[in-house]
């Protein structure tokens, strides 16, 4: 964890956040006390889906699930 001053992040904080890794922190600071933590951001966001982890949580499911509703079934004739 590195540190800098307002002034220095100001002046540079294009250059600051480029150069920075995912996970890393830098403090930024004003009369030598931290005022601020620049973290750089992971990569990914999100870790992909994986097929399969829900499988057997549906409990219950009702007979009619899947019957047409009131509303649709001039729509069906």
């Amino acid at each position: 964890m590195s540190t800098v001053t307002l002034q220095e992040a100001q002046a540079h904080l294009g250059e600051l956040i480029e150069s920075l890794q995912p996970g890393e922190k830098v403090i930024i600071t004003c009369n030598e006390k931290p005022v601020a933590c620049l973290t750089g951001a992971s990569s990914s966001g999100k870790s992909p889906r994986k097929l399969g982890t829900m499988q057997g949580t549906v409990l219950y499911m009702a007979p009619d699930f899947d019957a047409p509703l009131d509303e649709m079934k001039e729509y069906m004739e």
